[in-house]
């Protein structure tokens, strides 16, 4: 190998040629910006989009259908109610629908762990309010229930009066909405219904 030639000799050679220097790797946020940058331009590079195989259990889980017997409404038929009419269980004989009174809605539901039932009444009459509270009042007491009425009925109302019996278990709350010459009852709460 043929040595350059050396400086004493009076020659030009400059000696070792410089090499060139590499730039530093890019640091701080503007590195972090870069490397960013370079991974989205990376990333966006297909045309087709990205898609996602589903799994074994996601796959059973959507496409799972009820068997026969199951339901998919609920079947228990422990809250009976009815519109325009008294709902089956309603204890009629002791919660009477006065003579003329059209029946909104109704309903009975047993109370579980009692031998109590839960039960609403909404109807409309054109009977004056205190006539309408008599009509319910009646077969109440005649049951052995004790009547307690507020000093005054609450604000809107045109009558109310609670009904309770024994160790006040058996409660009912009735308020009377009068409005526009027709009267509105609302009845609900607790009561044991007659055994006959």
């Amino acid at each position: 190998m043929r040595r350059p030639p050396s400086a004493a000799c009076g020659d030009d050679y400059p000696g070792p040629v410089p090499r060139p220097r590499r730039s530093a790797a890019p640091t701080g946020l503007t590195g972090l910006t870069a490397l960013a940058v370079a991974a989205l331009l990376a990333g966006c590079t297909t045309s087709t989009p990205a898609t996602v195989a589903p799994s074994d259990s996601s796959t059973s889980t959507l496409s799972s259908t009820p068997v026969p017997t199951e339901s998919l409404l609920p079947t228990d038929d422990a809250t009976a109610s009815a519109v325009g009419e008294l709902a089956e269980g309603f204890p009629s004989t002791l919660v009477v629908v006065p003579d003329g009174a059209e029946v909104l809605v109704s309903s009975a539901r047993p109370v579980e762990g009692s031998d109590l039932i839960e039960v609403s009444l909404n109807l409309r009459t054109v009977q004056d309010a205190a006539a309408l509270l008599d009509a319910v009042r009646a077969p109440l007491l005649a049951a052995g229930f004790a009547e307690s009425t507020p000093p005054a009925p609450e604000a809107g109302l045109a009558a109310q009066s609670t009904f309770s019996r024994a160790d006040g278990s058996e409660l009912l709350v009735v308020g009377i909405l009068d409005r526009d010459g027709v009267r509105t009852l609302t009845l609900g709460g607790r009561v044991r219904p007659p055994t006959t």
